[in-house]
């Protein structure tokens, strides 16, 4: 794929957009209440976040469920291919629910639409649709609206551009806690991954903007902030004047902003320079979402992953040295097309020697228009279900050895919610990234409160209060 430059949205388009918003907000037919369902990503929930921020400037307010929205948009996934399939069959249910609620809008939006030809599949298949755009044009949301509102036929929009807009209106999800998306795109084409085809490549925000933005969150009491990236390690390679991403934390860190975390990063770029600045600083979380995919090298090759067991190996060994106790999670594909039995051994083994705190594991999933969908040899469903249990069972003895370490250690949680099962307790994430539960009441919510590991139950840990 040749190389596209990156398109700041100028302050003009903005305001354009506004004044959308503003002409939508006036037209007696608008949606009064809007509900957004979103699949995949912390990115995919952050763009839900500055979705919901211009619904609500075009008047609307959000509504307790699906059922009871005027409107209802779905920010669509299509990394896996159940995602993608789950999100048309909910689209499609909806078509019954509007038989009650002819007022209802149904929209579609995300990374599923960015796909090559998805838009024309939703002209012919999915007719009921009222408005569907890609990734490419999430700030035009208002503009999209106004022509739906206005228009007997569908509003289907998919633009090939590498957007970056600045100061979109945003209903964040928590008052405590925020994403920071700090840059787009992907350029590094592993050979299973579509999302350099609906992302787009590689483009990093500015950091005067980054800390700005940051500097705001802390002032209004946010007391975690999350960057995101496809792969935040290659931070500001496309900027004019390249900034590292360890710099950019380092700089993060200075704001006095009581925790900071950030995902994903790729093994290739993880630096020594990374390492040394998580180590010294005072807010930067001791944890780290380190993606491996698979243990055995022939398959990282055929991944274009671009490196080795080995190599991973090192850099684990290297995190564990530099920061003692650090939580480490990451993502595992079975049945990756020619995969054999020995290969797959090499991920279990890999497995049981890092001991991870938590995995998010997959089975192979064919992706329309990359590299592995087309390879020979792909794996029955069988075959990679067996190995997905065995990859579960591994993983799950491991993590509890892993996370018995905490017992009878200190941490701090960030207070979430209520636990669900106990109207006496409350559940956060400690400062490793592991769900702990404490006693606790609503009142504690957005607090950061001192616990003491007494046990593991599940994938969570439990604590007692010591503050």
């Amino acid at each position: 794929m040749a190389e596209r430059k990156p398109v700041h949205v100028t302050e003009a388009e903005l305001e354009e957009q506004r004044q959308y918003a503003l002409e939508v907000r006036s037209l007696p037919q608008r949606p009064e209440t809007y509900f957004i369902v979103t699949y995949g990503c912390q990115m995919n929930a952050h763009d839900s976040e500055l979705l919901a921020g211009m619904l609500r400037d075009m008047g609307m307010s959000e509504a307790p469920d699906r059922e009871n929205a005027d409107f209802v948009l779905f920010n669509t996934c299509c990394v896996r291919d159940n995602a993608e399939r789950r999100a048309l069959g909910n689209v499609t249910w909806l078509k019954e629910v509007r038989k009650k609620n002819p007022r209802l809008m149904i929209g579609v939006c995300g990374c599923m639409i960015q796909q090559p030809g998805m838009a024309e599949t939703i002209l012919k298949q999915y007719r009921f649709i009222d408005l569907a755009f890609g990734t490419a044009n999430l700030y035009r949301l208002p503009e999209l609206m106004y022509r739906a509102l206005n228009t007997d036929r569908a509003v289907v929009e998919v633009e090939e551009r590498d957007v970056i807009a600045e100061e979109l209106p945003v209903q964040r999800l928590r008052n405590d806690a925020a994403y920071i998306t700090i840059m787009y795109g992907c350029d590094n084409f592993c050979s299973y991954c579509i999302v350099p085809y609906v992302r787009g490549r590689e483009r990093s925000r500015e950091p005067e903007a980054i800390l700005e933005e940051a500097k705001r969150l802390r002032d209004s009491g946010v007391k975690e902030i999350m960057l995101l990236g496809q792969n935040v390690n290659s931070y500001g390679k496309s900027l004019e004047t390249p900034v590292t991403f360890a710099e950019l934390l380092r700089r993060l860190d200075a704001l006095d902003i009581p925790r900071i975390r950030f995902m994903t990063s790729h093994p290739k770029d993880l630096s020594d320079e990374l390492i040394a600045v998580m180590a010294e600083s005072k807010h930067i979380l001791p944890q780290f979402h380190l993606p491996v995919q698979h243990g055995n090298n022939e398959i990282l090759q055929r991944m274009n992953r671009r490196y080795t067991r080995e190599r991973y190996l090192e850099r684990v060994e290297k995190l564990r040295e530099a920061i003692p106790g650090i939580g480490l999670t990451t993502d595992i594909i079975v049945g990756f097309p020619g995969e054999t039995e020995k290969q797959f051994q090499d991920t279990l083994s890999l497995v049981r020697e890092v001991g991870y705190d938590s995995a998010f594991t997959f089975i192979y999933s064919p992706r329309k228009g990359t590299k592995a969908a087309d390879m020979p040899d792909q794996i029955s469903e069988d075959v990679a279900t067996d190995r997905i249990k065995r990859l579960i069972a591994a993983q799950e003895e491991g993590q509890r050895k892993a996370q018995s370490r905490f017992l009878g250690q200190e941490e701090e949680v960030l207070v979430e919610g209520l636990s669900r099962r106990s109207d006496t307790a409350v559940s956060g994430h400690g400062r490793h990234g592991i769900s702990i539960t404490l006693p606790g009441s609503e009142a504690d919510i957005g607090k950061i409160v001192r616990v003491r590991i007494t046990g593991m139950k599940n994938n969570t840990l439990t604590g007692e209060r010591i503050d």
